[in-house]
């Protein structure tokens, strides 16, 4: 396994289904560090590492989709060896739902399942001015009222001075994104949000069902935009529920 892109707390190799987790703007892989504790041992846990974090932090991080999605498709190919989903966090979100189109089209694979969490629907993304290349106290006031970056981000100056050039640069991956209308995926897709969520809405959760053929559901956890670290345990119970049933793994 590529350790510089992929990091695997607990490695599975009798498992039934690789589930690749992807993070959000300015997150690493260390945001599912618990799962390979929490979920079934039929179900191998790999985190993905996006550059300019984590341990990949020396490296410059990507500024458009396109690039990324077609860089991970590359160091994945290896990891398709059995079926697999993917679970992304609001800019991991997007990056999943390209991810699946290109490995449709250049390796004839699709996701056995699609996690989508605390992101609208690519067609219902709000156009509004982009934020990435405000000057500093506009961006950090931005941060501030969006509730997408981390409080203790946000209040620590030293931590916050280390974040800024990915924080922007990940800013400028997702609102300079461009949605393509393309044949519906055929996986499943689970859409998951936060009640307390300022900026996702079950209405634009709802959104998704549009982007696959496949059967979809919704589901709600207490909490703001991260949802997903405070309702970890809830929301690996839940991933595990709908991965059973697509997979009928043991």
């Amino acid at each position: 396994m590529q350790k510089r892109w992929f990091l695997c707390a607990k490695a599975q190799p009798a498992a039934d289904l690789r589930l690749f987790c992807l993070p959000h703007a300015g997150g690493s892989a260390v945001l599912y560090r618990n799962w390979a504790k929490l979920i079934s041992p039929s179900v191998e846990v790999v985190s993905i590492q996006l550059p300019g974090r984590g341990t990949r932090l020396q490296e410059p991080p990507f500024t458009s989709m396109e690039p990324l999605v077609a860089a991970i498709a590359e160091e994945i190919a290896d990891l398709l060896d059995k079926p697999f989903a993917f679970f992304g966090h609001s800019m991991g979100a997007t990056i999943g739902f390209e991810l699946a189109h290109s490995l449709r089209n250049t390796q004839g694979k699709e996701p056995s399942h699609l996690f989508v969490a605390g992101r609208k629907a690519p067609q219902a993304f709000d156009r509004d001015p982009p934020t990435y290349d405000l000057p500093e106290p506009e961006f950090v006031e931005k941060l501030r009222r969006l509730e997408g970056t981390p409080p203790e981000v946000v209040e620590n100056e030293e931590l916050l001075q280390l974040v800024l050039p990915l924080l922007r640069a990940d800013f400028k991956l997702i609102q300079t994104y461009e949605y393509v209308l393309r044949t519906r995926l055929t996986c499943p897709v689970t859409a998951l949000g936060g009640v307390a969520d300022k900026g996702v809405d079950p209405e634009s959760l709802r959104q998704w069902q549009k982007e696959s053929s496949g059967t979809f559901s919704i589901h709600m956890f207490s909490g703001n935009h991260f949802f997903v670290r405070d309702a970890e345990r809830a929301i690996v119970q839940t991933v595990e529920k709908h991965l059973r049933q697509s997979m009928a793994f043991r």
